[in-house]
């Protein structure tokens, strides 16, 4: 099929083990165009935009964004779970693009947020009516952990990077203590990300065998599939501790950056939980904040089902700086 030259961009979302590439219109991802690529069969993003492009028969895109899981820095992302370094200048080679844009993955949800339709909005937490401008959060769990606050200027959206996941864990026991010890031999520091990430499930749930005596060790996918059924305690008991530790964490962010415009959950790990997140407590571990909770009242928590978000976000980037 061939494609009028300059009338899509191409806008790409790399995570830690895949990456998804499709051309929008405008705002519109198109889902006939969406491909998905496993990150370890290619040796960087410039092979895997080339491959994509030579599917839609070289379509001319007259700009490109790509949202990557890791830091960007003056348009130069590094990957934190994938060795691979992402910069404009790549991505122009690759796409032969005019506009071009790197953003940190969270920033991408942020700017994907008010395209969102209510039907891809699972409310976790009800919060009050917020204006149009109120400030915004978007908190990520998957192969990594982060969040990105979104705020409404007058020159527009302003979605600035972070990498949340990397500060300390919440400590709010003994118990806690000891699951930041067991978790930080693995880096020497017990980061959010360590425990909150696909592989914190799995370091959850190695710990409880370490607390109980009894050692055992289970892939996270293999852990959410014996919570589903029913056929581990252990499972259910690492999903407790999760939740726990996940709504500490967000309700930590909320009060940092007062979102009262919402607070947004995405990725793997958030969508995989989105069940149990009312069964085992993240309401209370959220307004588990002594004096202040309840101020924690101000701000209403969702679960985001788009999982085509982040791209929605790399177009609206791009027509804003179109």
């Amino acid at each position: 099929m061939t494609r009028d030259a300059d009338r899509f961009a191409l806008v790409a979302d790399i995570g830690g083990t895949n990456t998804r590439v499709a051309l929008a219109e405008g705002l519109r991802v198109l889902p006939d165009t969406v491909r998905r690529y496993r990150n370890a069969d290619y040796a960087g993003l410039e092979t895997v935009l080339r491959e994509f492009l030579a599917a839609e028969d070289d379509v001319d895109c007259w700009g490109a964004c790509v949202a990557i899981a890791g830091p960007v820095r003056d348009g130069v992302g590094t990957m934190t779970n994938l060795d691979w370094r992402i910069d404009g200048a790549t991505v122009a080679r690759a796409a032969q693009a005019e506009v071009v844009s790197v953003l940190n993955d969270l920033q991408a949800q942020g700017f994907a947020l008010e395209h969102l339709g209510t039907d891809a909005l699972r409310p976790v937490i009800a919060g009050p009516e917020a204006g149009a401008d109120a400030t915004r959060l978007v908190v990520g769990a998957g192969t990594g952990f982060n969040a990105a606050t979104v705020y409404h200027t007058r020159k527009g959206r302003l979605v600035p990077p972070a990498e949340a996941g990397h500060a300390n864990m919440p400590v709010r026991s003994a118990a806690d203590l000891r699951l930041a010890h067991f978790v930080e031999t693995a880096h020497g520091f017990p980061g959010i990300e360590d425990v909150l990430a696909g592989r914190g499930v799995e370091r959850i749930y190695a710990w409880l065998g370490h607390e109980a005596g009894d050692l055992r060790e289970k892939r996270a996918a293999d852990i959410l599939a014996a919570l589903q059924d029913g056929s581990d305690p252990r499972a259910e008991e690492t999903a407790r501790v999760y939740v726990r530790l996940f709504g500490s964490v967000v309700g930590n962010l909320a009060l940092n950056t007062l979102p009262f415009g919402g607070i947004y959950l995405i990725g793997g790990v958030a969508t995989a939980f989105a069940p149990y997140l009312e069964r085992y407590g993240f309401a209370d571990a959220f307004r588990d904040k002594g004096r202040f909770a309840g101020f924690m009242g101000n701000f209403g928590v969702s679960v985001v089902a788009d999982d085509y978000a982040a791209l929605t976000g790399c177009a609206s980037h791009l027509e804003e700086w179109r």
